[in-house]
């Protein structure tokens, strides 16, 4: 998510009809969309649970009005007795059928940490499916499910749609049931800040949370990509998605099935943009050519090779710039060495590079602060926090400290004034790193009171825990 834009992932994969229909603007989809329905799934997901902190933050910063709203629209629509998405574990998203035998594609954010999977046909079957890769760099994630012959969409080129083109989007937008969008194919070749190795489609077509993973179709059927993203202020569609191309979709599941995730190219280094005056300084030239690196991986594949101040020219005979060098990078070899033009001191040399491995991103690290531990002398539960749940607390400027999880209402803490959401950051003048810093202490008493430095809100202060109600 970047502010003040909420980024929302959707997906839709090129893919064509076994017998494509064809539809036409003044005809309306209805032929294309007959055609296709049927192999458009929704994925069904009961997730690992999300860490003590992360609860303990959405309880303390959630917008209660907008949460409370939300959730009831959603109730409302899911009708009784169903899980409301995205609540209580659960989260959905779109898929669709590429293979009658039932191989589906969605997106990997719509499984990622998923403790179960299933997926709900369009004949009203859900069946358990299993998870047969993932492919972090593309959001790709390939499933199977045994249902008997399933109707299926073929994975084509997303070159057969031109900008202005109809297209057509299929999904379950906050879990109301297939619902069909349509817009225009806006762009190509956007490159988004937070996936820098995806060339997208971009539409107009109205997508929302739950389409991710679902098709975007050509007229004639085919489908052109996987979405993936939506940017928006509100959270809801506002004409700007983002689909994966179908070409790129079909490389990643022939290397799922086989191998269950990517191989790609990694070389530890961190550049950026020239302009015509670094190019000056660099390289002695006026066009702005080439990548300059800033950092170097201590641990990487290029630590000892490349150095910060370097221009990469070009990887092979492949020129890269900043917006290029990410993608030439991935599609590289692990494991293989690759002669680079660098220009180094003003000089320009070839120099072999080690591939490496490119890893995957690491898990969501607002949900890393585990399980919350209870502190019986002081009745209340607390979890260890990280960066990012500090930043969320707005107690940025904090390097440790525990979240309160949990509080017996007339237990010592709650006595004392502490609320779910507060960040502990010292018992007395000791720093509190992890909850075995506080698991053990003694229990306070008027006498021997327990001081503990408290942030709320991002301001801090002190409370004294007695074991009676707060003075």
């Amino acid at each position: 998510m970047r502010a003040p834009l909420l980024v929302l992932a959707v997906a839709s994969a090129a893919c064509r009809p076994a017998h494509p229909a064809s539809g036409t603007v003044n005809g309306g989809f209805a032929a294309v969309v007959r055609q296709a329905a049927p192999s458009v799934v929704t994925v069904l997901v009961e997730e690992h649970g999300e860490s003590a902190g992360q609860r303990a933050v959405e309880r303390a910063t959630g917008d209660t009005q907008y949460n409370d709203m939300r959730t009831f629209i959603l109730r409302m629509l899911s009708g009784p007795g169903n899980p409301v998405p995205g609540k209580g574990g659960s989260a959905l998203g779109s898929g669709f059928i590429i293979r009658a035998d039932g191989l589906i594609v969605t997106n990997r954010h719509v499984v990622e940490g998923a403790r179960t999977v299933r997926v709900k046909l369009a004949d009203d079957r859900v069946i358990p499916a299993q998870v047969l890769g993932t492919d972090a760099t593309t959001d790709i994630a390939l499933l199977r499910v045994q249902a008997g012959h399933l109707p299926a969409l073929r994975l084509e080129s997303s070159d057969k749609v031109s900008v202005g083109d109809h297209v057509i989007a299929i999904g379950n937008p906050f879990g109301l049931g297939q619902t069909v969008t349509a817009g225009v194919l806006s762009a190509r070749a956007r490159v988004l800040e937070q996936d820098p190795y995806i060339d997208f489609l971009q539409t107009d077509a109205a997508i929302n949370f739950g389409n991710s993973g679902g098709p975007l179709l050509s007229t004639d059927g085919t489908v052109v990509g996987v979405t993936s993203t939506i940017l928006s202020p509100s959270g809801g569609s506002v004409g700007l998605g983002f689909a994966i191309p179908a070409e790129t979709v079909a490389s990643v599941v022939t290397e799922l099935e086989a191998h269950g995730r990517v191989s790609r190219g990694y070389l530890g280094i961190t550049v950026q943009a020239m302009t015509p005056a670094l190019a000056q300084a660099l390289i002695g030239r006026d066009s702005a050519v080439g990548a300059l690196i800033t950092a170097v991986e201590p641990q990487g594949p290029s630590a000892g090779t490349l150095l910060a101040g370097d221009v990469v020219l070009s990887i092979g005979s492949t020129p890269v710039t900043f917006t290029t060098l990410g993608k030439v990078a991935v599609r590289l070899k692990p494991g293989t060495t690759v002669d680079a033009s660098v220009v180094r001191a003003g000089v320009e040399q070839s120099i072999a590079l080690r591939v490496g491995q490119l890893p995957d991103p690491p898990a969501d690290p607002l949900h890393a602060g585990g399980r919350d531990t209870w502190v019986p002398n002081l009745e209340l539960g607390v979890a260890n926090s990280t960066t990012e749940i500090r930043l969320a607390l707005k107690a940025q400027g904090e390097v440790s400290g525990l979240i309160v999880t949990q509080l017996r209402p007339t237990g010592a803490g709650a006595l004392a004034g502490l609320k779910i959401g507060d960040l502990i950051t010292h018992a007395g003048s000791k720093r509190l790193e992890r909850v075995a810093d506080l698991a053990t202490v003694s229990k306070p008493s008027t006498k021997l009171p327990l001081l503990l430095r408290v942030v709320r809100d991002g301001s801090p202060g002190f409370i004294a825990i007695t074991g009676s109600e707060e003075q």
